[in-house]
């Protein structure tokens, strides 16, 4: 199983794009096998901060996801807003 949580702050005005441009990913999502993975978001406090938390069974399953076009429409269009080095991944290990 592959864990990830993806966290990156945009800037205030881009948010209700952001918010769109995930939904529409997430839409897609939906038409993938959802047995496969787990996608979900989540916004903090602060309204600016997403944390993105998905988990996959392997890597083939990882790639078919973040190779959906509204994925990388979304990746590219985030990047694109000007993220200031807010962006982190990390993987998580399984304790159980």
């Amino acid at each position: 199983m592959i864990n990830v949580i993806v966290t990156y702050t945009v800037n205030p005005e881009f948010v209700p794009a952001n918010k769109i441009n995930i939904q529409k990913f997430l839409d897609d999502f939906k038409k993938l096998d959802q047995s496969t993975f787990e996608y979900k978001v989540y916004a903090k406090e602060d309204g600016v901060t997403f944390v993105h938390y998905s988990n996959y069974i392997n890597e083939e399953v990882q790639h078919e996801v973040l190779n959906v076009p509204s994925f990388k429409e979304f990746q590219m269009l985030r990047d694109e807003s000007g993220l200031n080095g807010s962006h982190k991944v990390e993987f998580l290990q399984s304790i159980i």
